[in-house]
């Protein structure tokens, strides 16, 4: 049984390649590259890429014009979300994002207003520092901060910061119905615009 183990690279079937050293001198290398050259394996990788170019299959996307549709699971630029039935910040100031975020790039500033209700100041995300692991959309109780579809986000520093006016959905977007509500708990239901009425409270 050892024998056999030690000996296994000597079986049938095995096809042993004559390995020569290395050309050394000038001519051995001239004559190697000889060889090479016309024993047509230059000419047939080439007889390929002509034969694909004149078939004028072209693959090639003309970006930004044509754009590759993405996974509705893609992670891309984060998005804050309004509400419903107010238009306001659906963020509610918690801060499970700011402290379940692994890179540690996302900061919020929070006061009790008035109201003794927990206002947002400000919201930022270091997208330098952003590694997009999607944990702070998971875990937002309220499905405040989600990731949108904006890949597009090259900046000439390298720690590029983004506010909450950035982030939040634009108005006229909302007015027009064009925020998308993405599945999760807490998601309002299909037949949700029925069941949502004013409230008192002015956010």
């Amino acid at each position: 049984m050892n024998k056999d183990f030690k000996d296994r690279n000597i079986k049938e079937g095995y096809k042993f390649i004559d390995i020569k050293a290395p050309a050394s001198k000038p001519w051995d290398k001239f004559l190697q590259v000889s060889k090479r050259t016309f024993k047509g394996e230059l000419f047939v990788g080439l007889w390929i890429m002509l034969r694909e170019m004149l078939k004028f299959n072209i693959h090639t996307v003309q970006y930004p014009l044509e754009k590759l549709p993405i996974s509705p699971r893609y992670r891309a630029i984060h998005r804050l979300q309004r509400l419903l039935e107010s238009a306001e910040n659906r963020c509610i100031g918690c801060g499970l994002c700011e402290k379940i975020c692994i890179a540690n790039c996302i900061r919020i500033d929070t006061k009790i207003d008035k109201n003794s209700r927990k206002e947002v100041l400000d919201y930022t995300i270091n997208f330098g520092r952003c590694i997009f692991c999607g944990y702070c959309a998971e875990v937002c109780p309220e499905l405040a901060i989600v990731h949108g579809k904006d890949y597009e986000h090259a900046g000439e520093q390298r720690a590029d910061f983004a506010t909450k006016e950035d982030l939040l959905t634009p108005l006229d977007e909302f007015k027009a119905g064009k925020q998308k509500e993405f599945p999760g708990f807490g998601a309002p239901s299909k037949d949700a615009d029925k069941f949502i009425k004013k409230t008192p409270l002015a956010y």
